[in-house]
């Protein structure tokens, strides 16, 4: 997402709210102010947005490799889809599953993996980016732009720029804001919320193979399997609603210490699981990514590496909470009143955060 990059915009302005992250919690904030009228000024440190929703780009279409689903029960983002005139289709399940054991055999209609009864977005989850970019001033987003210092003020950015604010929302998973240089410094309290607060799937790294058809399909198999063999563990039918682009995807389950520099090997390792699982079609992408969340400096802290076991329980803790007079927020997906972790989660901190702006805009000064 390299549209509306206005890097050098940002120099010594001033607006009633500054946002740091254009990820989706920053993007849907940023939306729901400039619907109430509120000037704002996002500023991004990666050259595009959309922050944990990236996609790869094929010639029949895109395919995520960050989240890629939402479920029943999640109204924020089911409202946003139809808000923004997109479509949601229900994940490829048809078939058999199947399961790899330790020595590598193939077993069919075994394992838990079926993703059924979740949503995908048709041209995936990067148009609920674009669509929410879309309805924003192109002047107020800057991109390629990392904060140095989030000061009383505002945040002084890395190349000697400026953006004051009343209110700072720093829209960015709590390990990072951790990272990050406060002139005056927070609370120890806060600093130690900040850094016990796990990035969800920043430990993660995910592979994907596209082919020119949906082969497993044709051979009664969902494209769902588990694997105790590897490298990849969990893997899952990537297709678009009508079977194109057509693409399988995994969560690769060596550790992300053990991973690093080993892409090549990865991606050998993971065609030749495929094709064990699914068959000699398997073995001849016509591409292949594999994008390691780990790696990703404006995603995961070196906390990270070690992903947590289960979901952690996240929300607000008490020290995180009215920071600075209440003028400092914290609206990641980590910080949701509920639904943490999740896209919904994401779009749950940033009507929290927006209702908080929104009172204190309201009161006479």
């Amino acid at each position: 997402m390299t549209a509306h990059n206005t890097a050098t915009g940002g120099r010594d302005r001033r607006c009633p709210v500054v946002i740091v992250g254009g990820g989706l919690a920053g993007l849907a904030l940023a939306d729901r102010l400039h619907r109430a009228g509120v000037a704002f000024r996002l500023v991004e440190a990666r050259s595009r947005l959309g922050g944990r929703i990236m996609a790869l780009d094929t010639p029949q279409g895109r395919i995520d490799l960050g989240p890629s689903w939402f479920w029943p029960g999640q109204p924020r983002i089911a409202r946003l889809i139809e808000d923004l005139g997109l479509r949601a289709f229900e994940q490829f399940s048809e078939g058999e599953i199947c399961f790899e054991d330790t020595q590598g055999a193939v077993h069919r209609g075994m394992g838990f993996a079926s993703m059924a009864g979740s949503f995908r977005v048709e041209g995936g989850l990067s148009s609920l980016v674009e669509g929410l970019a879309a309805r924003l001033p192109p002047e107020h987003l800057t991109l390629s732009s990392p904060v140095r210092a989030v000061t009383q003020e505002g945040v002084l950015l890395a190349d000697g720029g400026r953006v004051a604010g009343r209110h700072v929302v720093l829209a960015l998973p709590p390990r990072l804001v951790a990272g990050m240089h406060f002139d005056p410094p927070l609370p120890d309290a806060a600093m130690q919320g900040l850094r016990a607060i796990p990035t969800w799937m920043a430990g993660h790294a995910k592979f994907v193979a596209v082919y020119d058809r949906p082969f497993w399909r044709e051979a009664g198999l969902s494209g769902d399997a588990m694997s105790r063999h590897g490298p990849l563990a969990e893997i899952h039918d990537a297709c678009g609603p009508d079977g194109r682009p057509a693409a399988l995807f995994g969560f690769i389950g060596v550790p992300a210490d053990l991973r690093a520099g080993q892409s090549a090997e990865l991606r050998a390792a993971a065609l030749a699981q495929l094709t064990r699982l699914f068959g000699p079609d398997a073995a001849a992408p016509t591409t292949t990514a594999l994008q390691d969340w780990s790696a990703e400096t404006a995603t995961a802290s070196w906390q990270d590496r070690t992903p947590p076991r289960s979901h952690p329980d996240y929300g607000l803790p008490g020290s995180l909470a009215r920071l600075r007079d209440g003028r400092l927020h914290l609206a990641a997906t980590e910080t949701a009143p509920e639904m943490g972790g999740l896209m919904e989660g994401a779009l749950a901190s940033a009507e929290r955060v927006a209702a908080l702006i929104l009172t204190d805009m309201a009161r006479p000064r």
